[in-house]
C-alpha cells in the first residue's frame, strides 16, 4: 500500500493518506450522510434528518458544513419564504463511491461472521 508520505492540509499535517481520508470522511456519521446523498439524491434537511433518526440536528448541521467546506457535500440556498435547502454530492463527492461501497462490503460481511459465531 503506498500514500504514506507527509501532506499538509492547511496548518495540519498527515503522514499518511488514510489519516487525511479519514479527517475528511470518518467519525459516526460523515459516511452514513454521503450514503444517503448518494443513494437517496438530493435532500434537505428534515429529509436527512429523518433518514438518520439518532443524529441531532446541532450535529447534523456540522457535519454537513464540514463535508461542503470539503467540497463534498454542493448546498443550494432558494430565495424562498420559507427558506429552502437542498443539499447533493458534488462532483468530487461522488468518488467517494468506491470508498462506501467497500465499507458496506466490508460490513456485510463482518455482520455475517459475527452471526456465524
Amino acid at each position: 500500500m503506498t500514500g504514506c508520505a507527509l501532506k499538509k492540509q492547511g496548518e495540519k499535517r498527515y503522514y499518511c493518506a488514510v489519516e487525511l481520508t479519514l479527517q475528511v470522511i470518518g467519525g459516526k456519521w460523515k459516511p452514513i450522510i454521503l450514503y444517503h446523498l448518494f443513494n437517496d439524491g438530493i435532500r434537505r434537511f428534515g429529509e436527512l434528518k429523518q433518514a438518520m433518526p439518532n443524529i441531532t440536528q446541532k450535529m447534523l448541521t456540522q457535519q454537513l458544513r464540514e463535508l461542503e467546506q470539503d467540497g463534498l457535500v454542493n448546498r443550494h440556498v432558494y430565495a424562498e419564504v420559507p427558506p429552502k435547502v437542498e443539499y447533493s454530492l458534488s462532483e468530487f463527492g461522488l468518488t467517494i463511491l468506491p470508498v462506501l461501497q467497500s465499507l458496506s462490503q466490508w460490513g456485510r460481511a463482518f455482520e455475517q461472521r459475527i452471526q456465524n459465531r
